[in-house]
């Protein structure tokens, strides 16, 4: 009886010790970072089989990648935020600011060219992709108690140049098959800087291999949520910027990494605030079951893309009607449609900072 007992709480110590490798769950992380990541490249293998690498990204491939995982995990920032009445309240001040300063900028900026508009919302969106990148392997790093700092320095330069490099490869490439917003949205670079940043970026990423082979065989210390960040980022960035010259193979690598995470942090953290005192009925309700919140999610994101098509871009009548002439209007109601993606670039910086949310890895 005693053996048995010992061999229970030797099993559960082991399952606890695993689990604390992850920020989620075993199940969860390797799901929305390694699973989205092969998924990625399982579509890569069949664009490539069917032709789809040299043309426009098909239909499908907008809608389930664009619409239903990209614009989606925008609005996922809106349920963290103005869902949540507590937390509305906790910065109200600072969830205020950031949609209306931010429309007004928006408009100024619009109203000077529609291009400079453009090209300042992508290089914040850029901006935003590289450091959430840089978010995960911190939150990984949190989770260990990792806190040396030459190993720090390894990690954020490892994971920042395997989404840098691919970035100047593009601007010393222009023009490409594919756009992060619209055309000309990216400013071109001379060649000479993809030259000197792919030493540095072939040094920050053998070096984060070094370190973590170091320690793997000589501390018996792993990182296996933080190897795969680093690992997915730069196989996806390098694959679908630098490799393959692309719409479709741009968009599957860079969108479906990027948002399948996110949606995994934000349910994750709402099913933690949905049992405290202050949750709302809505928000419990919201956040019941995956399914129920990523319908919530999926609805807002055609909703907002609905406006888009009929009052802005006019490319898919078969899925949202009739167009609306809203020429003389596009002033105020561009930056009014990008306004969802702008105040989740901002705010994704201020909202999971270790000082700035109540969000526990434990």
């Amino acid at each position: 009886m005693n053996a048995q007992a010992g061999q229970f709480e030797a099993a559960a110590g082991a399952e606890k010790n695993c689990s604390k490798l992850w920020l989620f769950s075993p199940a969860i992380d390797l799901g929305a970072f390694a699973g989205s990541a092969i998924v990625s490249l399982i579509l890569l293998v069949i664009g490539a089989k069917f032709g789809l690498l040299k043309s426009e990204s098909p239909e499908w491939t907008w809608v389930s990648a664009v619409l239903l995982i990209d614009v989606a995990h925008v609005w996922a920032t809106g349920f963290r935020v103005y869902f949540d009445l507590a937390e509305l309240k906790r910065r109200a001040w600072l969830y205020a600011i950031v949609p209306l300063g931010g429309y007004a900028v928006s408009v100024a900026l619009y109203s000077e060219s529609s291009l400079l508009f453009w090209r300042c919302l992508a290089y914040l969106a850029v901006f935003h992709f590289v450091r959430q990148q840089r978010g995960w392997v911190a939150l990984y790093r949190r989770k260990l108690d990792e806190t040396d700092r030459v190993g720090k320095w390894i990690d954020a330069w490892a994971v920042y140049l395997a989404a840098i490099y691919p970035l100047v490869y593009w601007h010393t490439n222009l023009p490409r098959n594919f756009e992060w917003f619209v055309q000309n949205d990216f400013g071109a670079l001379p060649q000479i800087a993809a030259q000197i940043t792919f030493p540095i970026y072939v040094l920050a990423l053998s070096l984060y291999v070094v370190k973590s082979l170091y320690l793997a065989l000589f501390k018996n210390f792993y990182n296996p949520g933080k190897d795969i960040v680093i690992a997915t980022t730069a196989v996806c960035w390098y694959l679908g910027i630098v490799t393959f010259d692309s719409d479709y193979a741009f968009t599957v690598t860079n969108v479906i990494i990027h948002g399948v995470p996110y949606f995994a942090l934000v349910y994750w953290y709402a099913r933690q605030r949905r049992e405290s005192e202050s949750a709302t009925k809505t928000y419990r309700l919201f956040s019941s079951n995956i399914i129920f919140f990523l319908s919530v999610l999926w609805l807002l994101a055609y909703t907002e893309e609905l406006l888009w098509d009929k009052g802005v871009w006019h490319e898919r009548e078969w899925l949202f009607g009739a167009n609306w002439n809203l020429e003389n209007f596009k002033l105020y109601f561009v930056p009014l449609l990008a306004l969802p993606q702008l105040t989740h670039y901002v705010l994704d910086g201020f909202i999971w900072r270790r000082k700035g949310t109540n969000f526990k890895l434990d």
